[in-house]
């Protein structure tokens, strides 16, 4: 890319896109920051879609790695002036130990990168997190102001930007991740940029649209993040909702109902596939088989698509082949019935 491309591309950065000039000019460290005269950072860090995601992925790296050595017009912002993004792409976590030690770690040694904030599109007074809702969470838990910078991007941008940084996380579940999929589908991201944005091929997308267009994001939410559930069994619950959709209503009323202790999203989740889809090894009692003499000839086992014969003993074996020989007239037996109940 030529220098000028690279310049109207920074270009609403102001003194801040001058440092990232001279950063890529030199190719050297950063020099001793100048403060900005305005308070917000332009587009440029995620850009518009209609640029390429690799493109959008460096810039934000390059203005992170800015703001960290110092850059950029970092405020304090009120905690209770800043909404979460109208996207969120995590779902509650099922322990809040881990939550709890980062919120002390910013305690203690205090809130050492900025979160990304832009203007409420309907509140002009408030603010909506680009990304940084833990820290902004853990700062308005704490009583204290967090650092933000502020960025102005559309919806579709802000959209776009959650999902690269998605794609680096490691601790994202499928189903966070393709719920996060179906918030930029529903956005008008176009497919080629789900794809780049977190790192997954169409095959991948159209698994996870296979889920989240059968089971409503209610559902999903519900029973959670569900760490150690991965897309096999999503597919299998997607798959068990399509082939009866009155299936729904029993799974809502599953999750209302109340579980004695604790229950994790994992455990929630096994709870419900079980409640709609009974699990292949259950024991079906078998209905017994006798002649007329009582003599036992073997049991009779139906399920609602399949009907299994059971012998027991000599005798029994007998009576299987018996019923193996009758099966052809039985059918025709069943032919003429139809004809004359249809005429």
């Amino acid at each position: 890319m030529s220098k000028s491309s690279r310049k109207s591309i920074v270009a609403s950065f102001g003194l801040l896109s001058a440092e990232l000039e001279n950063k890529l000019a030199s190719d050297q460290h950063p020099a001793t920051p100048v403060p900005s005269a305005g308070k917000r950072v332009g587009a440029g860090v995620i850009g518009a879609t209609h640029r390429a995601i690799g493109e959008i992925r460096s810039e934000r790296d390059q203005l992170k790695a800015l703001i960290e050595s110092g850059g950029g017009a970092i405020r304090e912002l009120d905690p209770s002036l800043i909404d979460p993004s109208p996207y969120p792409d995590r779902l509650p976590d099922d322990d809040e130990t881990n939550f709890e030690a980062f919120k002390r770690s910013i305690e203690t040694e205090g809130q050492k990168v900025p979160v990304q904030v832009r203007k409420h599109p309907s509140s002009p007074d408030r603010y909506q997190i680009v990304y940084g809702h833990r820290r902004w969470l853990a700062a308005k838990q704490l009583g204290r102001l967090v650092r933000a910078i502020e960025v102005e991007i559309s919806d579709l941008d802000l959209v776009l930007a959650q999902g690269i940084e998605n794609a680096s996380r490691q601790d994202l579940t499928w189903i966070e991740r393709a719920l996060f999929a179906s918030r930029m589908d529903g956005a008008g991201i176009k497919p080629r940029y789900i794809y780049a944005a977190l790192s997954i091929e169409d095959a991948e997308l159209a698994r996870m649209r296979n889920v989240y267009r059968i089971v409503p994001a209610d559902v999903i939410e519900a029973i959670g993040r569900a760490p150690k559930i991965g897309r096999p069994r999503w597919l299998d619950l997607a798959k068990a909702v399509a082939s009866d959709p009155a299936t729904l209503d029993s799974i809502r009323a599953a999750l209302q109902r109340k579980i004695d202790g604790a229950e994790t999203s994992d455990q929630r989740f096994q709870r419900i596939l079980k409640t709609i889809k009974p699990t292949a090894n259950q024991s079906v009692e078998a209905i017994p088989i006798s002649d007329g003499s009582g003599t036992r000839l073997g049991g009779l086992m139906v399920s609602p698509k399949e009907v299994r014969l059971l012998a027991q003993g000599s005798l029994g074996i007998e009576f299987l082949r018996f019923v193996e020989a009758e099966l052809p007239g039985l059918a025709e037996r069943f032919a003429r019935q139809r004809e004359q109940e249809n005429p």
